[in-house]
């Protein structure tokens, strides 16, 4: 399992690469809810997500033989940008399998950082088509959460968060397929053992809440949500087992409020995030009594949003 020590060996193996990213505050919000809200901005991160920390942090420890062979990555946008990105700034090759329906601008990204991209249908299985093209090109698989590696380095999030805000009673999480809210759970049980660590996940694609609470892995084959980035269908062999053991609740929230949250974020803070990236403010946002008098930590993970149909949401709400 993850440990600590692997999370502060992540981070200074990536802290002079990833953006040691701001902790923004709302003195809005903080009258709202009654509490100290404190967000660690991953939006602002080097190509808009946290997920850099990870990439980055996996790709560096590869051998000479494997960087020479290149790497493959399945993702609906952000892991498929970071592993560019971290592949570029390496020297490593990068193959990258993404759904025919991916945002627009992930997709665009992903390829302007350097990487070739192959796409296929929802008829395919994405770990299916990504292995099969990695036995043919001797390729090293790097998924997008199931990877201690991975793991290490979005706990190093959490990390940073706790260094520069300080004490927190409550630090929420976004949840797709566990490893962010599993590396910064290591870190805040760590370094906070009273904070308690809450994951936020979409509704339509609740399977981590329903293996917390039933304690068995759940799968929802089609998670229907517009988090493209939480739309995994469980928790990982490595990510839930960590969850059980320090995550201390899941809570879920619904499209609706997440675009509610995600227009509020926009206007309110002036910053950008997509829906994914707004789950974990979501949660206060809805639930504001729950936090009165308590330092609440918030990742905001991510901020690739596709403008133009985000636009289209604003068209929608106003009908």
């Amino acid at each position: 399992m993850v440990s600590y020590a692997d999370i502060a060996a992540a981070h200074e193996r990536i802290k002079a690469h990833a953006r040691r990213t701001p902790v923004l505050t709302s003195t809005t919000l903080d009258a709202m809810t009654g509490a100290r809200v404190l967000f660690k901005c991953e939006n602002l991160q080097r190509m808009g997500a946290f997920k850099f920390r990870g990439a980055y942090n996996a790709l560096s420890q590869l051998s000479d033989e494997r960087k020479q062979r290149g790497v493959i990555a399945f993702s609906s946008g952000n892991h498929a940008q970071a592993v560019a990105l971290a592949g570029r700034l390496l020297g490593i090759k990068a193959l990258i399998v993404m759904p025919q329906d991916a945002p627009k601008v992930k997709l665009e990204a992903t390829r302007g950082y350097g990487a070739e991209v192959v796409q296929y249908s929802k008829s395919e299985a994405r770990e299916e088509v990504a292995g099969k093209l990695a036995a043919e090109r001797q390729l090293t698989l790097i998924p997008p959460f199931d990877h201690e590696h991975i793991i290490a380095g979005q706990g190093t999030a959490a990390k940073e968060l706790i260094e520069d805000a300080g004490e927190l009673d409550l630090l929420l999480v976004p949840c797709g397929g566990g490893g962010l809210l599993s590396g910064c759970a290591i870190a805040a049980k760590h370094l906070l053992p009273k904070c308690r660590v809450l994951g936020v996940e979409p509704a339509g694609g609740d399977d981590a809440t329903q293996s917390f609470v039933k304690k068995r892995l759940v799968t929802i084959a089609a998670p229907d949500t517009i988090a493209d980035g939480a739309r995994t269908p469980s928790l990982g062999k490595l990510t839930f087992p960590i969850v059980l053991r320090y995550v201390d609740d899941m809570i879920t929230v619904t499209d609706q409020e997440l675009l509610r949250a995600m227009f509020w974020i926009w206007e309110r803070m002036k910053i950008i995030v997509e829906p994914t990236g707004a789950l974990a403010a979501c949660a206060v946002l809805e639930k504001k009594a729950a936090f009165q008098g308590l330092r609440v930590g918030v990742i905001l993970s991510g901020g690739n949003v596709d403008l133009r149909w985000a636009a289209a949401q604003v068209d929608k709400a106003q009908d």
